[in-house]
């Protein structure tokens, strides 16, 4: 019955590679084990215990759970949870080296900053993609350039950031236009891009760009398109637990290496065994 526990509840790191890697805790699959799932015993057992939490990122331990759902967690985040995203890119002017199309592409990929729950989805359908947006479902950007040479550089200066004004076009620059009554429901919002730093073209004196851009909600899945950015790059590993070692000796063929040699003497030294216990992960998002 040892043995039978250890299958069920231990995902063990062994000498040759990993066993009982699969779920086995399924309804009729071990005599003398009830495993019929029960809402008030997952309650019971299921945790979660928040780590790390900040504007950026977020850092959580759940505890009590098999590995298919934590994955399914995961795929959540990653693809189903809507972003407000470039949708439509209208270049009134482009006097740049860059194409209209690949510009519109770059802008499209760039990740606003814009809480989705305050939207509407657009109604999908030829009519629908040919009506305007309005307050409820879209947001207005604005990219408005001009590059200049600047007055006050050296005759000798070569450098384009002293000869030149505004010769780099960065995601920055991109300015949000209130639609209707945005300008009062979300004047603590900061509607813009994530990022400042993005790079989307290089001007010279003469070159301008005018762009209006609509933002809609959306999610990453796979009918959609890429340009929703994901809200999340999850990831999820088992939470580790120690258990004492049987000393034996170590097998010839394990591997001769450095660090295998270090890795061993130092379990030995120890007297552990490094377990994995299947019902906790770790996520970072």
């Amino acid at each position: 019955m040892k043995n039978v526990e250890e299958i069920r509840t231990r995902v063990i790191l062994g000498e040759f590679g990993v066993r009982n890697v699969h779920t086995t805790d399924f309804p009729g699959n071990y005599p003398g084990y009830d495993d019929i799932w029960n809402m008030r015993k997952f309650q019971k057992n299921f945790t979660i215990d928040v780590k790390h939490l900040d504007e950026s990122s977020m850092e959580f331990d759940m505890v009590g759970i098999d590995a298919a759902i934590a994955n399914a967690f995961r795929r959540i985040l990653i693809a189903e949870v809507p972003t407000m995203a470039i949708e439509k890119v209208f270049i009134y002017n482009n006097t740049s080296i860059v194409q209209d199309e690949v510009l519109a592409h770059r802008l499209g990929l760039i990740p606003i900053k814009a809480d989705p729950r305050l939207f509407e989805y657009r109604n999908a359908g030829e009519e629908a993609a040919e009506e305007e947006g309005s307050e409820i479902d879209t947001i207005q950007l604005q990219l408005t350039i001009k590059c200049s040479r600047n007055l006050c550089a050296t005759k000798d200066s070569s450098d384009p950031r002293e000869l030149y004004v505004n010769h780099m076009v960065y995601s920055g620059d991109i300015k949000w236009v209130p639609m209707g009554n945005q300008a009062d429901v979300f004047v603590d919002s900061g509607i813009g891009p994530v990022h400042d730093d993005i790079l989307l073209a290089k001007l010279r004196p003469g070159q301008e760009l005018d762009v209006i851009m609509h933002c809609v909600k959306g999610a990453r899945t796979t009918q959609s398109s890429l340009r929703w950015p994901r809200p999340a790059i999850a990831s999820s590993r088992r939470s580790p637990s120690w258990r004492r070692w049987k000393g034996r000796k170590r097998s010839a063929s394990w591997p001769v290496s450095p660090l295998e040699s270090w890795t061993w003497r130092r379990s030995m030294a120890r007297k552990k065994r490094h377990d994995k216990t299947p019902s906790s992960f770790w996520s970072d998002i």
